[in-house]
């Protein structure tokens, strides 16, 4: 459920679909830390990590 809710959240930031969203947060660095337990980031706030996730997207991309 905390994947789904941080996609959701995504979705409404940006102002996009919930599948473009998924696609980002999937593909993200921070989703691959969120998995391995790292530094406790599954216990951060869903918003918390939305807004990481949509950081590391801009970086990236330069969008």
């Amino acid at each position: 459920m905390k994947y789904a809710r941080i996609i959701e959240a995504m979705a409404q930031m940006m102002g996009t679909d919930n599948i473009t969203a998924m696609d980002i947060f999937y593909n993200s660095e921070t989703m691959q830390l969120i998995n391995d337990g790292v530094a406790d980031l599954h216990c951060r706030s869903d918003l918390y990590l939305a807004e990481e996730v949509i950081r590391e997207y801009h970086a990236n991309d330069g969008k």
